[in-house]
């Protein structure tokens, strides 16, 4: 593991996610770094998508649950 030199103000950012996510500030980076990795190698992809495809390969299947009505 390294250290990684980001802008403040993007740090500020995922600090700000992080809370909407539930997600520590490393974890919310290291989702949007491999997002953005994801979205650069898969580029046909949109990022519902990816999302998706992630949650499917580590076995989550929320095909049972109901969407709740806003």
């Amino acid at each position: 593991m390294g250290i990684v030199n980001i802008d403040e103000d993007l740090h500020d950012q995922i600090r700000k996610a992080s809370a909407v996510s539930c997600r520590s500030i490393n974890a919310q980076a290291a989702f949007w770094i491999k997002i953005g990795m994801l979205a650069e190698t898969n580029p046909t992809l949109s990022f519902n998508e990816l999302v998706a495809r992630e949650l499917r390969a580590a076995g989550v299947d929320a095909r049972h649950l109901k969407a709740v009505a806003t």
